[in-house]
């Protein structure tokens, strides 16, 4: 395999094991019968954050560890990722967090059918709003990739101890998590909800009703456009 195919296998797998654990982890809370059930919300940001350490930890030994879409994009803005690899990476990422969502339905198989709750399964696979306003949603998940993106061009002027990197970076998702997610479950990764999201529609999953696609662009839309300004205003900070 050539050195740029292992890159992208890696977002494809590093992405894999970010949602198997991530979603895992709602699957834990959220499902009927399940020992972690009603564990609440810090449960499930603690969850993130150590789900997105170890995909980095797994993924960036073989190339850039981005397991985002957002963050591909702000990293070919601000000159630190090829443009050549941005759409191989999209697609890579894309693929591993359908995977990934996958493996949670295979993880969890008994539990489904015991959920009654559609919304409860869906949120799951995807994210959704606790009071809906598109508007104001998009802009909730452009603060959160703002965030995530500028902070993560920040940590590369810094030198973190050897393998430090990816727990700093779970870290930040907590943080994120803990502050900002209320509103809309904190995406801030359009692979991250549209895979899973995609997964949902297409397995048979009892008691799943709707995957809600009129939602489905705001968990994009938003973490694109926060990668993309995070990037352009690095990009006029004298460094």
């Amino acid at each position: 395999m050539s050195a740029n195919g292992i890159q992208i296998f890696s977002e494809f797998l590093g992405t894999l094991i970010l949602i198997l654990l991530g979603d895992g982890v709602v699957a834990g809370v959220s499902l009927a019968k399940s020992k972690a059930k009603d564990a609440g919300w810090v449960a499930i940001t603690l969850g993130w954050g150590l789900a997105v350490t170890i995909g980095v930890f797994a993924a960036s030994y073989m190339g850039p560890a981005h397991l985002n879409p957002a963050v591909t994009l702000g990293m070919a803005m601000t000159g630190n990722f090829e443009w050549s690899l941005v759409v191989p990476f999209i697609l890579a990422q894309t693929a591993g967090a359908i995977v990934g969502g996958i493996l949670v339905w295979v993880t969890y198989l008994p539990h489904w059918e015991a959920t009654e709750n559609s919304d409860a399964i869906l949120g799951v696979f995807a994210t959704g709003p606790a009071i809906k306003y598109p508007i104001a949603n998009m802009v909730t998940e452009l603060i959160g990739t703002f965030v995530l993106v500028f902070s993560l061009l920040a940590f590369t002027q810094s030198e973190f101890s050897n393998g430090l990197n990816p727990v700093v970076v779970g870290l930040l998702i907590v943080s994120i998590g803990l502050s900002l997610g209320g509103p809309t479950g904190y995406a801030i990764n359009p692979a991250r909800d549209f895979g899973p999201r995609l997964a949902h529609q297409l397995l048979p999953i009892k008691n799943k009703g709707t995957s809600n696609w009129g939602y489905a662009w705001v968990p994009v839309v938003g973490p694109f456009i926060g990668g993309a300004l995070a990037a352009l205003i690095w990009g006029v900070i004298p460094i």
